[in-house]
């Protein structure tokens, strides 16, 4: 019987995670996970301590990261499951979309401002560890704020059902394109980033392809295969039945490796529950593992 593999999984090594990779290395073992992978964002700053904690727990820990990147005007989330965390390649790639991303959050930061927000870069910065602030970081620091000053215009966000998914409804509200605080994004090039992949010894995995600011058509997946994609996201708490099935379809199409991954990162996203994909069996890893170049 294969056993159970949770694929995309966040720490608190990424701006927008809560638990340890102690504590999340406990989870898995307490699910009986045979394998996970931490996926932080833009940082492989888990590693190695991750290994050391999966090796003691018997739990087969995948080294990974999770680099925002950008395909035509859209933010796509590249997985690079099987990275080779030390090489000089990822810390250059980690480089690169850090000072990018700081751009874009500062000026988030300044049109919230604007906006008439009491909010500051020295908040933000604080709050948001070693790595630079992804959109829902920065709304899950005002909110705090404004909710400990019972601030009026945000009311909506606190009450009832809102409160546990207030990062992201401000963010659709205040960061996509057309909002208020809407920002240029300003990540690497996904394309560029397949290109440098193989010197990486991690296997391009399409994060989400369905998640609302992807939509990721088979027609990209398509054009990202032929440039080095080796699997998709298919089992993913951003997927209804029908995406599912969209993309399962599509990656037996295109000889893609069909992954799981819950994307949990504890309590910034309390509704993901940890470990929960049934979907998930060990057959991936071993198909992602014939896949790394």
């Amino acid at each position: 019987m294969q056993g159970q593999v949770d694929l995309h999984i966040h720490s608190n090594k990424s701006s927008d995670g809560s638990l340890s990779p102690f504590h999340i290395v406990q989870l898995a073992s307490e699910k009986k996970l045979e394998a996970i992978s931490i996926t932080d964002h833009d940082t492989v700053a888990a590693y190695p301590q991750a290994l050391e904690f999966g090796e003691e727990a018997g739990v087969e820990v995948i080294p990974g990261i999770e680099l925002t990147t950008l395909y035509g005007d859209r933010e796509f989330h590249l997985l690079l499951p099987f990275v080779s965390w030390k090489k000089k390649i990822i810390f250059k790639l980690i480089n690169k979309a850090s000072k990018k991303r700081i751009i874009e959050a500062k000026e988030r930061v300044r049109k919230l401002q604007d906006i008439g927000f009491d909010i500051s870069w020295k908040e933000i910065a604080k709050d948001s560890k070693s790595t630079p602030p992804l959109g829902v970081t920065i709304a899950q620091v005002l909110l705090r704020k404004a909710e400990r000053k019972k601030t009026p215009v945000l009311k909506k966000y606190f009450e009832g059902a809102s409160r546990d998914f207030a990062p992201y409804l401000f963010y659709e509200d205040y960061f996509v394109k057309g909002k208020p605080a809407w920002v240029p994004k300003q990540n690497l090039s996904l394309l560029d980033v397949l290109r440098v992949a193989p010197e990486t010894e991690g296997v391009p995995v399409l994060a989400h392809p369905g998640a609302y600011f992807q939509k990721a058509s088979r027609e990209d997946i398509a054009i990202l295969k032929e440039s080095g994609l080796q699997g998709i996201e298919v089992y993913t708490s951003y997927h209804d039945h029908s995406q599912t099935e969209h993309y399962k379809k599509i990656a037996e199409e295109l000889d893609l490796v069909p992954i799981a991954g819950s994307d949990f990162h504890g309590k910034i996203k309390p509704h993901i529950p940890f470990g929960n994909l049934r979907e998930g069996q060990y057959w991936m890893v071993e198909e992602l593992r014939k896949r790394r170049k």
